[in-house]
C-alpha cells in the first residue's frame, strides 16, 4: 500500500497515509485548497514541475491530459470539479456517506468551496476503493488550519472561486 505527504514548499513526495481523519480536515477545511488539490493531482498523475505549477504526466490519463495539460484546481474552477464527480464510478458514489457518515452541510454552511471539497474527499475515498486499498480511521497529519472565517474566501493563499 503506498500513501504520499505532499509538500507544496518544495513539490517533493513522501509518505503520508492517507486516512478518514485527514479527510474529515478537508472537510472540516482545516487544510488549505492547494494542499488538498494536490492529493488529488498526485494521484491523478500529475507532478510539479520547475515553474511551481502541476503538469499532466505519463501517468495522467488521457481524458485529463486533453482537457487539463496543467493541474486544475477542483476547488476555485466549477468546471474542473463537475469533471472530478463525473469521473467518480456509479458504485462509489455513497462512500462519503458509507465511509466518514457525512450527510452534508446545513444550510448556513453552503458555499462551493465547501461542497467541492466533499467531492474530492468522495473522489480521494473512490480512488482508494478501485485499489481495493482501506481507509484507515488515523495517520499522520500535516499542520491543521483553523477554518477561515469567511469560508467563501478561504485560507490566505487559497484562489478565489470562480
Amino acid at each position: 500500500m503506498t500513501y504520499y505527504y505532499l509538500s507544496l514548499r518544495s513539490g517533493a513526495l513522501s509518505s503520508q497515509l492517507l486516512s478518514a481523519a485527514l479527510l474529515r480536515a478537508i472537510l472540516a477545511d482545516q487544510l488549505s485548497d492547494c494542499f488538498v488539490n494536490a492529493l488529488v493531482w498526485e494521484r491523478l498523475g500529475y507532478g510539479p514541475g520547475p515553474d511551481g505549477s502541476w503538469h499532466a504526466g505519463v501517468h495522467t490519463p488521457l481524458t485529463w491530459q486533453q482537457v487539463f495539460p496543467i493541474a486544475p484546481d477542483f476547488i476555485a474552477q466549477r468546471p474542473a470539479n463537475v469533471r472530478l464527480t463525473r469521473s467518480i464510478a456509479k458504485p462509489h458514489k455513497q462512500l462519503l456517506k458509507q465511509q466518514l457518515g457525512f450527510t452534508g452541510y446545513v444550510i448556513g454552511e453552503l458555499y462551493p468551496r465547501r461542497t467541492r471539497r466533499a467531492t474530492v474527499v468522495n473522489w480521494l475515498l473512490a480512488w482508494l476503493a478501485a485499489k481495493g486499498e482501506p481507509l484507515p480511521e488515523t495517520g499522520p497529519l500535516p499542520p491543521l488550519l483553523p477554518p477561515p472565517k469567511d469560508p467563501a474566501q478561504g485560507h490566505p493563499g487559497d484562489p478565489r472561486v470562480s
